[in-house]
Parts: C-alpha cells; structure tokens; sequence
C-alpha cells in the first residue's frame, strides 16, 4: 500500500501562513504579546510536523530536523538571545542535511537513488535490464552519483539563502515586537525566495536522470515510468 503523502497546500498553511499571520499581527501587548505570539505561531509547525510523524509512524531524519528548528527559535525568542544566533540556526540546519547527503555519496546508498530510482516510480526492472544489455550500469551509476552532488548543493543554497535572510530581515533584538514581526515576514518570504528555486533544482535533477535513463537504455517515457 502506497504510503499516503503529505498535502503541500496544508505544509504551506500550517508551516509558513498561519505562523507569519499571528507573528506580524499578533504580537502587541494589547494581543498576545511578544512572547506568546512567537510560542503561539511556532506551537502550529511543532504540532503539524509530530502529527505527520505519528500518523506515518515512521522516523523521518528531515521532519525531526524541522521540529528541531522551529524549537531552537523558540529558545532564541523567549531567552533574548543575539539575533546572529538565528541567522546560524537558519544555516545550519538545511547544511547539516546537505552534509549527510553529500555522506550518502561515498556509500552504496547514495540518498537520491531512494528519492528518484525507486521502484515507486520507475520500472527498475525493465530499465536495470536495458541497462545492462547495453553495458552502461557502470555509466549510470556514475550518473546517480554526480546527481547525489546535485542534491547536496540544493541544501548548500538553501543553507546560504537562509543565512542572507535571516540577516538582512531579521535585525531587531529578540523577544521584542519588532523581532517577531521581521520573524513573519522572513517566514513568508523564505517560500518564494528558498523552498521555490530549490524545488525548481530538484526537478533539474529528476530530468537530468531522466534524460540518462532515456539515452542509456533507449526506453521510452511510457516505458520508464510505472502508469499506476
């Protein structure tokens, strides 16, 4: 049984929208407060991202990462600490998971070849045997590893990009009103600037193994990949 996915519109609302909204107008004194907006909006990815864990009841390296953060900037808020210490913990966490991508590489199971060449999505076998047949195993193996590259440097931008936006945006001293609503505002602009462009990388990536598959193994596109 296929493992059902997590709808993108509700990560959107839940991790990005509603977050922003309550730290940009919610964070008077006459309203929640400095410090209870930011516990308020940073309680809606906690509770969405452990509600997807439980419900996949698997371990997810990345999802855990992503409650990880949202709680170390809780911390920086609540305790007022130097706002650099956001831009490093915005840093930090998309290159701790592009480090252990580029790990994957020096093993048998680079983390691309889970992502994109699995038998989910593609008919392994007809395309293992093309692939052998026309002796270029060796050759596309080679392939999924300059891809494991690829991957590694979407995390290496998003991790550049979110250190650049945490900086320039984010620059009034924590657990103040002002703090929180630059917080909403880097939140909501580190979609378009970040989550878009490095998506549009991923989907460079699938197409440059999908071109490889297609000159490998001389299948068709109805051939490479399964219609159910």
């Amino acid at each position: 049984m296929a493992e059902k996915k997590t709808n993108p519109l509700n990560e959107i609302i839940f991790n990005v929208v509603v977050p922003s909204i309550i730290l940009m107008k919610m964070s008077g004194d006459d309203r929640l407060g400095s410090v209870g907006a930011l516990l308020v909006a940073l309680a809606f990815p906690v509770a969405f991202g452990g509600y997807e864990l439980l419900k996949k009841k698997k371990f997810n390296f990345i999802a855990i990462l992503g409650i990880v953060s949202v709680l170390l900037t809780g911390g920086i808020g609540v305790l007022e600490l130097d706002t650099q210490w956001l831009a490093v913990k915005e840093a930090l966490i998309p290159g701790i998971i592009g480090i252990v991508v580029l790990g994957s590489t020096f093993t048998k199971y680079p983390i691309v070849t889970k992502m994109i060449f699995n038998d989910s999505i593609l008919n392994l076998g007809l395309i293992k045997q093309k692939l052998m047949e026309s002796n270029q195993q060796h050759a596309f193996d080679r392939c999924l590893v300059q891809s494991n590259y690829l991957f590694a440097s979407t995390f290496a931008f998003s991790s550049i990009m979110n250190y650049i936006l945490a900086t320039v945006i984010v620059t009034s001293p924590a657990g103040t009103e002002a703090f929180n609503e630059e917080l909403g505002r880097m939140t909501l602009l580190s979609y378009p600037v970040i989550a878009i462009p490095s998506m549009l990388m991923m989907m460079g990536i699938f197409y440059f193994v999908w071109r490889q598959i297609r000159k490998m193994t001389k299948l068709e596109t109805v051939q490479i990949f399964k219609t159910q």
